[in-house]
């Protein structure tokens, strides 16, 4: 994997790159739409690919290990042969899963055994099994195995999670570059900087992870319930250590705001839920603010979606129509309602990369947080 800067706002750290992988490049700074179990809920890959123009998505560790299994996706040829993507693929380790699973596993330094959602069976994750797991799912881009801390989180807890993180980081190094991939195409590590919301902890951790001079590295434990302004903090904070020249993805962020104003603090990936999450329950982001689909006001809107954002979805059906799939629980309301929030997510990350290219990012961000989060 390559990443190359292209062009860098002079107002804020907001950079424009270019990632390159064996599956295709990808322009920074990005957004990745979350296919947990290999699928992005409710979207087809005709229509990520061509509608929402995804350029790279997420997979997950934890679920896709349990359904379908390491024998059916080692069988299929990876998850790019299975679910038929054909661009890059990120799979997140299953740290976060670890840590919303708090009542049903134990962290050990060894590893983590845990049940089960599913069934109850009891497994373990160890950092050289997630490696090897990865490895048979196959993604681009996969993530070395961590503690996700909670907000608020003990001082002394805090410290020791992120101490035993860098650990396991080591231990995922090892086993990472003693192996190879299966499918003949490269695969790159990310380590991942903890530390909660402690300044000096989130320091060291930084510190940690630039020493290991990966081709990337990711910020995670945020975006847990800790107030925006906290968030910004460390973002900043860890930005100014982590290096220049690598890209930078902040785990499971957020709002367009959040995405904005972390982009101003030099963040290149995202990815998020909330645009299918809140989509499946008519909670949709447009160019003009945020609609409560199931609201009476739009019950005889006949108005496109969102005319400014273009795209299929958005344009060819009316709020009043899509007002009246959510509340009747039709599915096509979720399915509608999905591609246009993740449209509108790539959308904002491609008006981002051409208004830092323009020089004017700063004002033009300031503006469209203030925009974009009103409720209409």
């Amino acid at each position: 994997m390559t990443f190359s800067i292209s062009a860098q706002d002079t107002q804020s750290k907001a950079r424009t790159g270019t990632l390159t992988t064996d599956h295709g490049p990808i322009q920074t700074p990005i957004f990745m739409p979350v296919g947990t179990a290999g699928t992005v809920k409710a979207v087809h890959q005709r229509e990520l690919e061509t509608d929402i123009n995804a350029e790279i998505i997420l997979g997950n560790t934890y679920h896709l290990y349990l359904r379908p299994g390491l024998d059916v996706l080692g069988q299929a040829g990876g998850l790019h042969a299975f679910n038929g993507w054909r661009r890059p693929i990120l799979t997140d380790s299953g740290g976060y899963q670890v840590y919303s699973l708090s009542q049903t596993r134990k962290i050990k330094e060894e590893g983590v055994t845990f049940k089960s959602h599913i069934d109850g069976s009891k497994h373990t994750f160890t950092p050289e099994g997630v490696m090897d797991i990865q490895r048979i799912i196959g993604a681009d881009i996969i993530m070395a195995f961590d503690e996700c801390t909670p907000y608020p989180c003990d001082y002394g807890y805090a410290r020791q999670s992120m101490e035993m993180t860098h650990r396991w980081l080591g231990r995922c190094i090892d086993r990472f570059d003693a192996t190879e991939g299966h499918y003949g195409y490269r695969q790159t590590l990310f380590p991942i900087v903890q530390g909660s919301t402690y300044a000096d902890l989130r320091r060291q951790s930084a510190e940690v992870i630039a020493s290991k001079e990966r081709e990337g590295n990711a910020i995670g434990g945020l975006a847990v319930g800790e107030p925006a302004e906290e968030m910004y903090a460390m973002i900043e904070l860890v930005n100014g250590i982590l290096p220049v020249d690598k890209p930078r993805y902040l785990m499971g962020v957020g709002t367009p705001a959040n995405i904005l104003e972390a982009i101003a603090l030099g963040v290149d990936m995202f990815d998020c839920v909330m645009p299918t999450r809140n989509a499946r329950h008519g909670l949709l982001f447009t160019t003009e603010g945020i609609i409560n689909i199931k609201n009476e006001k739009w019950n005889r809107d006949f108005s496109p979606i969102d005319a400014g954002l273009g795209g299929y979805a958005s344009t060819f059906y009316s709020k009043a129509y899509l007002r009246h799939l959510i509340k009747s629980e039709e599915l096509l309301g979720g399915q509608i309602a999905s591609l246009h929030n993740l449209t509108f997510y790539l959308w904002l990350v491609r008006q981002a990369r051409t208004h830092i290219a323009a020089g004017d990012f700063v004002a033009w961000k300031n503006e469209m947080v203030v925009r974009l989060m009103q409720r209409l």
